[in-house]
Parts: C-alpha cells; sequence; structure tokens
C-alpha cells in the first residue's frame, strides 16, 4: 500500500471515534485449542468447528453492521480446516484490516504463504515464556525459528505475552529476543477470568508488574518496537495501581465478540445468548454506557478503543506527546535498547519475581501436564 493509502485507511478509521458505526469485532472461527493455559477462558474442546457457510453468514454480518477490522480468534485458529478461506472470504467482503491471533504451533510455511495469499494483514503470536511450566506452554523456544519466515512476507507480525507472576522471570527475554529479530513485541498483564469468577492477578506481584511495563516504556521511548500505546501503558499502570481511570466501556457498542456458534459477546468475557445474526445497529448503541465490570478490566483491545472514544483528544494527546520523547530520544541516542541492558544497570534491584520452585527445570516443568495455549 502507498503512504498515501495508508493515510487515507488512517483517516477513515478516525471516522470511526466519533461516529456510532462499530469499529472491530472478534469472531472465534472455533473455540477448539492444542494447549491448556491456565489463565484461558476462551477455548473449549467439546464444542466442533463452525462450519464454513455458517462463518460466512455472520462474517456477512458483522460487516454489514459497519465493522472496518476483523480479528480472527480462538481457541487455536489454525485448527480450523477452512482457515484459510475464511481470511480470504473476510478481505473480499471490504474489511480493512484482517487479523489473527495464534500461538503459533501450528504454523508452517505452507500455510504462511497461503495465508499471505487469502490476504491476511496481520499476525499476533502469543508468547510468554523462553521455556514453558506447568502454567504455559506458550515458549519462544518453540516457535522462534519460524519468526524468520516472516522476512519475505507481506503479513506483519507481532509477539504478545501474558504478564504475570510465572511469566515474569523470562519476559524480558522474550521481548529482547523479538527486538534482535526486529520483530515488534509487548507483554501485558493478565486480566481477571470473569466467566468463571476467577482472579488471576497475583496483589503480592504488583510491584514488579509495574516495574516491568515502566522497562517496556523506557524500550518505547528509545525507539524500539514495543507494540503497545502510551495510553495502554498509563492505563494498566493505573489498574496495577488501583487508580480510578474516567472512562466508558464501549464493549458491543464499537468493539464486539463472536462466538463459534455465532453468539454475541460484548467482550471475551461478558458473554449473551444473542445470536449475531439477530443484532441490529441499535442493539449496539444500546450499550454505549458505563458497565459494572469496567474497572480494572484487562480486555485491552477493548479498553484501549474504550479510551480513545472517550476522550479522543487527550488519547492523541499522550500518543503524540510520546512519539515526540521517542524522536528526540533516538536523535540523541540516548535510552536503553534491550531490557538486558535495563537489568544490568540494576543490578542491585531484586529481579522482576522470583521463578517458581516447580520451574526448576525443563523437564519436570514438561511432566506437569497440559499448560497454556
Amino acid at each position: 500500500m502507498t503512504v498515501i493509502g495508508e493515510r487515507m485507511l488512517d483517516l477513515q478509521q478516525v471516522r470511526r471515534v466519533f461516529d456510532t458505526k462499530p469499529w472491530s469485532a472478534h469472531l472465534y472461527v472455533t473455540e477448539q485449542c492444542n494447549l491448556d493455559c491456565h489463565y484461558c477462558n476462551e477455548f473449549n474442546n467439546s464444542i466442533p468447528h463452525p462450519a464454513l457457510a455458517d462463518l460466512k453468514k455472520w462474517m456477512d454480518h458483522i460487516r454489514k453492521l459497519g465493522v472496518m477490522r476483523l480479528g480472527l480468534q480462538g481457541g487455536e485458529p489454525l485448527k480450523h480446516p477452512d482457515i484459510v478461506e475464511v481470511v480470504r472470504y473476510a478481505k473480499s467482503l471490504g474489511f480493512r484490516k484482517v487479523s489473527m491471533s495464534t500461538n503459533g504451533f501450528l504454523l508452517n510455511r505452507q500455510l504462511l504463504a497461503d495465508l499471505e495469499g487469502a490476504g491476511l494483514d496481520g499476525l499476533q503470536i502469543s508468547v510468554d515464556r523462553m521455556t514453558p511450566i506447568a502454567s504455559t506452554r506458550k515458549a519462544m523456544k518453540s516457535i522462534v525459528h519460524k519468526l524468520d519466515w516472516f522476512k519475505d512476507s507481506k503479513i506483519k507480525p507481532q509477539v504478545s505475552g501474558v504478564l504475570f507472576k510465572e511469566t515474569l522471570d523470562e519476559m524480558g527475554q522474550v521481548i529482547d529476543t523479538c527486538l534482535d529479530l526486529g520483530i515488534p513485541v509487548h507483554a501485558r498483564v493478565v486480566h481477571d477470568d470473569l466467566v468463571h469468577d476467577r482472579a488471576l492477578r497475583d496483589a503480592s506481584a504488583s510491584e514488579p508488574l509495574l516495574r516491568f511495563l515502566e522497562h517496556q516504556e523506557k524500550l518505547k521511548r528509545s525507539g524500539q518496537k514495543i507494540h503497545s500505546s502510551w495510553n495502554l501503558f498509563a492505563y494498566q499502570k493505573k489498574m496495577l495501581r488501583q487508580e480510578p481511570v474516567d472512562w466508558t466501556c464501549i464493549a458491543g457498542y464499537k468493539y464486539f465478540f463472536v462466538s463459534s456458534t455465532g453468539k454475541f459477546w460484548l467482550c471475551s468475557q461478558v458473554r449473551t445468548e444473542r445470536h449475531i445474526l439477530e443484532i441490529t445497529r441499535e442493539d449496539l448503541l444500546s450499550y454505549n454506557r458505563k458497565k459494572d465490570c469496567q474497572a480494572g478490566c484487562g480486555v485491552y483491545c477493548t479498553a484501549e478503543a474504550s479510551l480513545a472514544v472517550s476522550h479522543p483528544l487527550r488519547y492523541a494527546g499522550r500518543e503524540v506527546a510520546g512519539m515526540l520523547a521517542s524522536r528526540v530520544s533516538r536523535i540523541r541516542r540516548r535510552g536503553p535498547e534491550r531490557i538486558r541492558d535495563l537489568a544490568a544497570a540494576q543490578q542491585d534491584e531484586a529481579p522482576f519475581y522470583e521463578a517458581p520452585a516447580a520451574a526448576a527445570s525443563f523437564g519436570s516443568r514438561c511432566q506437569q501436564g497440559n499448560c497454556l495455549r
């Protein structure tokens, strides 16, 4: 795409901040997964893959509602036998961006080429550690060789990690590995499981989590490819400090989810039994209100869109200020380039978090049964 085309696309998306049409939707193309993350409530291997014909009908309706960006989710989306055709059909409907989230285990060179041919714009690969443990098998050692495949691909990759006390000891290495390879990366604080009423954030880890977020901010300010907005960093820090955030959740209004059975969900954690084909623009507008669950929300895609819609000038101002600070830092060639640089400069400080005893060896970790997605 030309620079002018990219600017036009950005302008078209900016309009979604101010109009009353939906902006983004996530579609679960399957709820089956090849892994079993302890913090995840978005997989169910007992539910069959939805038929391609059904997925097409749901995408038709999502597009008619006005959605511009479509994210393909799971479970593990690559488990669906028709995933390439799903991508191709989504692009044919005119979605401005079609992306996908995956743990990367099932990705191979041919599948990547097929997804590129179908028009997939972006691929988010979820990686939590360098090596697997009982709570997460999503390890860099399992997928790092695949990151080289994107050098000749039009698909833009990024790596994302879930940040909690069991990942703190190795998340810095994950980020540094991606930056060494030129891959955009971020790690975000785990969200609580509202579906099963599980509190997943450990209050004892709040300070090291805050410190890790600040380390990512420093890298981003120095011009490194940390794929997170300045607003989202500020939001997560306030969340961990239990400070109030002034915003209105737009889940179900400008940002919504559709399950693998066609159910309309406000977000991954707030679900309804209504079918997507029954949803009208008026239904979406009815969700333009504050939600009882929005305090401390960790569904960051929805939270960030909500921050932009609630306070567009404030949101833009923070991003512009961050970009200017980053540019000045690059010109002066100041600032850390890797997490390891920050760690070396703070050798006298306590580590982010002591590794769990169960993570003493790779062998012992692998023997503890099913792990993460």
